[in-house]
């Protein structure tokens, strides 16, 4: 079931650029770009007072901002090869990717894009899958798909490409990629990708000619959590990518749901440990699926920075866009230099999540979010997916 027609009108094209130029700028990422669009009512204001504001904020060097003609360039490129950009705040934005609070400002789609808004579910698990994980992978996979709900996974080897290939004959599968549109990865996934763009969607944050790297792959994790109702687990060890996948649904309040294994099977132990911890539904078959899925999206909502007030009510079921994104209130209002000091002594080269920084600073959220969003501008902090801050290597 696809979300109801949004007849919002779209951006200027000078406005687009602008949104891209500033989510492409160097220590600007989702929070931070929400926070500025709020602040000053638009990216071309925000590009304007940024100079500015990142020195305020400490940063020694001026902010590298992508040119006019770059971002341009870019966007021609993507027309060419049948592309499309959406911002956030779009009608075709992913309805329940919009939602989390480090929605990404910009994506990059290659298909058909009513398939990102639709009831979807996340299929991921080991690369280097057994048998029997591949078997179960495509039937479950089928089963989501003739049931009219979209698969969504990383089009990685093992259970993701087994899981896009059985969703692929009712074209209801978004491959969630960490590179650009351009490059196909892994190259043995070439025929696939381009299944999947012609009958599905694919989907990324990255611009084109960007070659996947380690550090693409959490905000790839980021978009399958994001965008589905719910996140399946069919094999994954202990420590592995599939289980940062599991956190951060958790983290955006998604279903997640174990296919359980043996436990002499170390590509099963990651799985079965959720399950005993109580995290994960136990799931052997699509009902167990279908049972704890919401059975409706939430209304489709503006982008912070376009509601009359940065904070809106709650959205039952899904996390909230809530996070104040301005300056902290009077009564939340802590000393700068205090604040900052106070912040980056509770942190490390390590992630950590957010809420526990404010449990420990004991300052209100608005002032560590607005402390920390400061500290990102200032080249200090950086945010990671799954609302989790680590200090910059020096």
């Amino acid at each position: 079931m696809t979300a109801s027609p949004d007849m919002r009108p779209v951006l200027p094209a000078t406005d687009r650029i602008d949104i891209l130029r500033l989510a492409r700028t160097t220590g600007v990422g989702p929070i931070n770009f929400a926070r500025l669009m709020t602040q000053y009512g638009s990216a071309g204001a925000a590009l304007a007072a940024l100079p500015g504001r990142m020195r305020r904020a400490g940063r020694r060097e001026d902010p590298v901002i992508p040119t006019v003609s770059r971002m341009s360039d870019e966007l021609e490129r993507l027309e060419k090869l049948g592309g499309k950009m959406l911002v956030r705040g779009d009608a075709d934005y992913p309805l329940l990717l919009s939602c989390i609070p480090d929605a990404p400002p910009v994506l990059f789609t290659l298909g058909d894009v009513r398939k990102l808004s639709m009831r979807s579910v996340g299929i991921v698990g080991a690369r280097n899958a057994s048998a029997a994980g591949i078997r179960i992978a495509e039937s479950l996979s089928a089963e989501i798909a003739h049931s009219g709900l979209c698969v969504v996974s990383g089009l990685a080897r093992g259970i993701d490409s087994a899981a896009h290939a059985a969703a692929l004959y009712p074209g209801l599968t978004v491959a969630a990629i960490a590179g650009g549109l351009d490059h196909v990865y892994p190259p043995a996934n070439a025929s696939l990708q381009q299944q999947i763009a012609e009958r599905g969607c694919l989907v990324t944050e990255a611009l084109l000619g960007t070659a996947p790297q380690a550090r693409h792959f959490p905000r790839r994790n980021r978009l399958i959590a994001g965008i589905s109702l719910g996140c399946l687990i069919i094999e994954a060890t202990v420590g592995s990518g599939t289980l940062i996948t599991a956190d951060l649904a958790q983290s955006y309040n998604r279903e997640l749901l174990v296919v359980p294994g043996s436990p002499l099977d170390p590509r099963s132990r990651g799985g079965n440990q959720l399950l005993k911890t109580g995290q994960a539904t136990l799931t052997e078959n699509i009902d167990d699926i279908l049972q704890v899925l919401p059975s409706a999206l939430p209304p489709r909502e503006e982008a912070p920075w376009q509601r009359s007030s940065a904070h809106s009510p709650p959205l039952t079921g899904f996390s909230e866009p809530s996070t104040p994104w301005g300056s902290p209130t009077s009564e939340d209002w802590v000393e700068p230099d205090l604040a900052q000091k106070t912040v980056c002594s509770l942190l490390s080269v390590t992630p950590v999540a957010v809420d526990d920084v404010v449990r420990r600073c004991q300052f209100s959220v608005s002032a560590v979010l607005a402390t920390l969003a400061e500290l990102e501008l200032g080249g200090v902090v950086e945010f990671v997916p799954g609302g989790r801050v680590a200090l910059l290597p020096n």
